[in-house]
């Protein structure tokens, strides 16, 4: 949905806001704390004088019997069932929704009057049907967090509560008014005031949806809270009865009655629903059970009042624990976005549209904006002035994916052929022919959609236009209609205005001792011979026009002379390191199909020929001047592939030393880690892109290599790095293999140049991702994959309109695996805003993580990691801040009202602040993290996604016979069941996980061993066995691997194994060794900083 498109047909408002269950809770240090006093006050929020006490209308729920906790289904209009409190059916991921918590302003003796607290929904919400939001209020005084007012009862006869406003007792917001969410098709009835004074009508432009929670008033740890659908217990109109929340013991008994909770509204119709089992009301506008006082906070009063109008017994109190079930679940947020969104198309005709998240599949249907597959924002309405995004800083930043790779139900973009004359363009700008290019003159003139510069239409080019201006031939033309396409350059587009050789790739083959005694070389030259039979190929060629070398090297070089005229293959030594030259050049690059005898000669020949070598010292740069020498010579671009096993230190130029020191972690020198040690490589590295030469590294170490050096070249080329540490052939070598086979099978780009031009009121400041500048503008690569992103920053330099929004162009100029010269265009519209509330309503917070763990991972380059964290989380602090300042409700300064669209970022950016990179543990070793800083800054939206917060599936919840992948749990060790497996993977690493009291019958169907003693620890292949339980868990790990890019070794861990340390590391909701907070503390410091910022 879109701001600039007509308002839909029904109003999309909300269901009334449900009411949240309460939370176990235990005091700080673990001691049982108190509830407050008797005040002298009356209640605060209890019943308002004037008003009666009434049966709650709505469907109710039945009393709860021992055992489960009760989980009941309201019914929506159109038999609907609403969401489960678990979601999914699935008890371990917490309700779908947070609730909202209304403030009664009738009795508020404390300070001023405060707000009613409202949620408001987007009048057009960026993600599929308006989800509700709530806002879970904990008490100030006794830190009692539990549910909350839903919207006042309906009239008669209608299932949903309508829109109402509570005023407060001083009427000084009367502009607060509270949305329900009313199901698709069905028309909001008619608002009622419900007896208050000042009741207000409802708003049409509400800010976005808030999740809220309220924290205790002094600085301890706080709650926060979740949106989505409704939890059992909850009704659609009428007042609301809360039930305990994901109990980990059977509820207790409780006293009979209708008892209720919350401010009384005039008498509804009674409804024929069986009695509520009353919960006590608490005091601050809390309601639902009352609990114990949370973990992590004293209680600073003795005794607790029950301050209900009719109080029931004293009830026990449930266990004492923190209920994660309260805050904002991931898991709960992908598995809605999947519900509402993955079965339409996304269709991109329209500017501004926020897209499914990057964890649901659909189908992209190009309609004049680019596919969320090769580009994805941070906001997609972004602050028409730069005073408005400073206030908000929410970067505004592109990730940018130009040559990703589709699913087979959408076409690849077409290619446009103009002939000599190339595509056409702006003339000021430069910008290339698009959709939103506006034609004039009868279509004789055009005016540029970037620059507003008007230009002459080719007569080759020239169409008539029809009545509303457009060209009659625009559906006909790729480039005016369709979001992404390619044009063939002409050769004004090509280098030294020749067209391009097609590529070459050259093996480069570390013989040294290391990479001979683990059998490496004999492994990957087998492999090789088998290999080069799937090297990339133009569109419908039968052959691949790439041609291949091979060198091998330790201290010094050998080429090999492969020419097919040849009886045998011929090798040539070039021992002068320092001064490297190619000693052939008839006979190194040749056509795999025309010398195949040879080659395969070679690659048997290649183990023998140095299966007694003791030479142990390695050189690293002259391999790679080698190669760039050699398609410098070939006068073609190409990649090499580089199998390296040791630190270089040969004597030779780029010789590193080791200087690996642990004890530099958490000083200001710790950035020098990072760092390359000399410059070397970085001049090495222009000179390999100015030829259009890209490098992969396949790293062996068994001890510190210096990623952070030798990852420099691929780096800025725009190639990969894989490292298998202590490599092993029985172990790694599927790892390793399948990982070759991907890397050499993948289409490439080579020799590329991209520039994103962007419409008047801002432009293009910072880049992240594996390329090399050498100007302000232009990304260079020497090579570009399917897998590759640039992440892009704009900056305002003028006012932007709403009228006319914001236009991004992205153009690659690059050289196909075939030979020819392409230019590759996206082209997206995005929408402007003047409303905070516009901009928030459509962030997308997996893009946004995206960027800032890239911005993080270079800021270790320059400064002390503490500093980078520091600056991530006042960043996250101060766009929380902005929010609830400028777009939430008033309400009290103890909740945490989080941005519907944003709910995920403080859990998200605390993952990142945990990782390896900006705090390691005591077993990450420095190339560990130099390696996973490069890696993530070229990843996509969707790997950041699974590897910040991975995926952790059970495997015995579902049905065998169930072919689809079952519902992920929370990545916490309390979801972890020991009678229960998992598998949890993030992209890079895959755990089976077995608990301890496992059924027999799966252990012998998994492992075929007869007890879970006899499983052997460390696994990585799970036997093949006849049985659906075997056939369903190795499909699932196929798929897993299928959808990522690099392959994942499987490690089976058992529970209570020294393994299991490794495996808890990735459960990132929880505490880590290395001092990263939980996210639920996180969330509380996250608060008390937001708190300081308002104050």
């Amino acid at each position: 949905m879109n701001v600039n498109q007509s308002a839909p047909p029904v109003p999309p408002f909300g269901q009334p806001q449900p009411i949240y269950p309460g939370y176990h809770q235990s005091s700080y240090g673990g001691q049982p704390g108190s509830a407050a006093p008797p005040t002298p006050y009356g209640a605060y929020n209890g019943p308002v004088p004037g008003y009666q006490q009434t049966p709650h209308q709505g469907v109710s729920r039945a009393p709860p019997s021992s055992g489960a906790p009760p989980v009941s289904t309201a019914q929506v209009p159109g038999g609907q069932a609403a969401y489960g409190q678990f979601g999914q059916g699935d008890v371990q991921n917490g309700p779908s929704s947070t609730v909202q918590m209304q403030r009664l302003s009738g009795s508020q003796p404390f300070g001023s009057p405060l707000a009613p607290v409202v949620s408001q929904p987007a009048v057009l919400q960026p993600y599929g049907p308006p989800p509700t939001s709530a806002q879970v209020t904990a008490q100030l005084a006794g830190m009692q967090l539990s549910g909350a007012v839903a919207p006042a009862p309906p009239t008669s006869g209608m299932g949903y509560g309508p829109p109402t406003s509570l005023a407060s007792a001083s009427g000084s917001f009367p502009n607060s008014s509270s949305y329900g969410s009313y199901p698709q098709g069905q028309a909001p009835p008619l608002s009622q005031a419900q007896g208050h004074p000042g009741a207000q009508p409802p708003q049409r432009s509400a800010p976005p949806l808030p999740s809220s929670f309220t924290p205790p008033a002094s600085g301890g740890p706080r709650m926060p809270s979740m949106t989505g659908p409704l939890l059992p217990g909850q009704s659609f109109g009428g007042l609301p009865v809360s039930q305990p929340n994901h109990v980990s013991s059977p509820p207790q008994a409780l006293p009979p009655g209708p008892q209720m909770t919350g401010p009384p509204g005039p008498p509804p119709p009674p409804m024929h629903s069986p009695p509520q089992s009353g919960y006590q009301l608490q005091q601050n506008g809390s309601f639902g059970p009352a609990r114990g006082p949370q973990p992590s906070y004293g209680s600073p009063y003795p005794g607790a009042p029950n301050f209900g109008s009719q109080p029931g017994p004293p009830q026990p109190l449930p266990p004492k624990r923190l209920d994660p079930d309260a805050i904002p679940s991931p898991i709960q947020v992908i598995e809605d976005d999947r519900n509402n969104r993955g079965s339409e198309p996304f269709i991109t005709g329209v500017r501004g549209q926020v897209p499914p998240l990057v964890t649901t599949n659909f189908v992209v249907k190009d309609q004049g904006n680019a596919s969320p597959r090769y580009i994805r924002c941070t906001s997609y309405n972004i602050p028409c002035t730069s005073d408005m995004a400073k206030q908000a800083q929410v970067p505004l930043a592109a990730v940018i994916k130009p040559l990703a790779r589709l699913p087979p139900e959408e076409a690849a973009p077409y290619v446009v052929d103009h002939g000599e004359s190339g595509p056409l363009r702006c003339n000021r700008c430069k910008a290339y022919m698009c959709p939103f290019m506006q034609f004039i003159e009868g279509g004789r003139r055009f005016q540029c959609c970037f620059c507003s510069c008007i230009n002459d239409v080719p007569p080759q080019y020239f169409q008539h236009l029809d009545h509303t201006g457009k060209r009659v031939d625009a559906y006909d033309r790729p480039e005016l209609s369709l979001g992404s396409y390619e044009f063939l350059a002409t050769v004004d587009y090509c280098k030294n205005n020749k067209f391009p050789s097609p590529p070459a790739f050259i093996f480069m083959i570390d013989v040294s001792y290391n990479a001979i005694r683990t059998g490496l070389v004999r492994l990957l030259c087998e492999e090789l011979k088998s290999l080069l039979d799937y090297l990339p190929r133009e569109g419908g060629a039968e052959v691949s026009a790439i041609r291949v070398g091979f060198v091998t090297y330790n201290k010094v070089l050998h080429f090999y002379n492969v020419k097919s005229s040849l009886a045998q293959p011929q090798m040539m030594v070039v021992s002068d390191v320092a001064d490297m030259f190619v000693p052939l050049l008839d006979g190194f690059l040749v056509n795999v199909n025309e010398s195949r005898a040879v080659i395969t000669s070679l690659l048997d020949q290649i183990p023998e020929m140095f299966v007694d070598t003791r030479e142990t010292e390695t050189v690293f740069a002259p391999v790679i001047q080698a190669g760039m020498e050699a398609l410098k010579a070939a006068e073609c671009p190409g990649k090499l592939f580089v199998f390296h096993t040791s630190l270089p230190i040969a004597e030779a130029p780029g010789k590193l030393k080791n200087r690996d020191d642990r004890k530099l972690i958490n000083t200001d020198k710790e950035k020098t880690l990072f760092q390359p040690q000399t410059g070397a490589y970085q001049t090495l590295a222009k000179e390999c892109v100015a030829q259009g030469c890209c490098v992969d590294l396949f790293l062996f170490p068994n001890q510190y290599v210096d990623v952070a050096t030798l990852s420099v070249v691929p780096q800025l080329t725009g190639g990969s790095v894989y490292k298998y540490t202590c490599f092993q052939v029985e172990n790694d070598q599927e790892r390793f293999l399948s990982d070759l086979r991907r890397d050499i099978q993948k289409v490439v780009g080579f020799d590329a140049v991209m520039r994103v031009r962007t419409s008047t009121g801002i432009r293009a400041v910072d880049f992240f991702g594996a390329f090399y500048m050498s100007n302000t503008t232009d990304v260079e690569l020497a090579g570009l994959d399917g897998d590759k992103t640039v992440t892009v920053e704009f900056k305002h330099d003028d006012r932007l309109n709403e009228e006319s929004g914001a236009l991004l162009q992205c153009a690659l100029l690059y050289t196909s695996c075939g030979g020819q010269r392409r230019l590759r265009i996206h082209n997206l519209a995005l929408n402007c805003c003047t409303q905070l509330a516009d901009l928030y309503r459509n962030c997308e917070t997996d893009t946004l993580i995206n960027y800032m763990a890239k911005f993080a991972y270079r800021g270790v380059l320059n400064s002390p990691v503490k500093t980078v964290r520091d600056t991530l989380i006042t960043q996250c602090a101060q766009i929380l801040a902005c929010y609830r300042k400028n777009c939430a409700s008033p309400s009290s300064a103890g909740q945490l009202i989080l941005p519907e669209c944003m709910k995920l970022l403080p859990v998200y950016l605390n993952c990142v602040l945990k990782s390896d990179v900006l705090q390691p543990g005591a077993e990450v070793t420095t190339d560990d993290r130099a390696y996973v800083r490069q890696l993530v800054t070229s990843m996509d939206v969707a790997e950041t996604n699974v590897f910040f917060y991975p995926h952790l599936l059970p495997l015995t919840k579902s049905p065998v016979e169930s072919t689809t992948e079952p519902p992920a749990v929370r990545a916490s060790e309390e979801r972890l069941s020991n009678g229960d497996i998992y598998l949890l993977e993030n992209g890079l690493n895959l755990f089976l996980w077995v608990g301890a009291s496992v059924q027999q019958g799966v252990v012998q169907s998994l492992f075929n061993v007869s007890s879970f003693s006899q499983i052997t620890s460390g696994l990585s292949v799970l036997p093949v066995l006849d049985n659906p339980l075997s056939k369903k868990v190795r499909g699932l790990i196929d798929s897993l691997r299928a959808q990522r890019p690099r392959y994942m070794k499987l490690i089976v861990v058992k529970q209570e194994d020294k393994l299991e340390m490794l495996f808890k590391h990735f459960l990132v909701e929880d505490k880590s060794l290395s001092g990263g907070a939980s996210y639920v503390d996180f969330l509380c410091h996250m608060h008390k900083e937001i708190r300081q910022l308002l104050s």
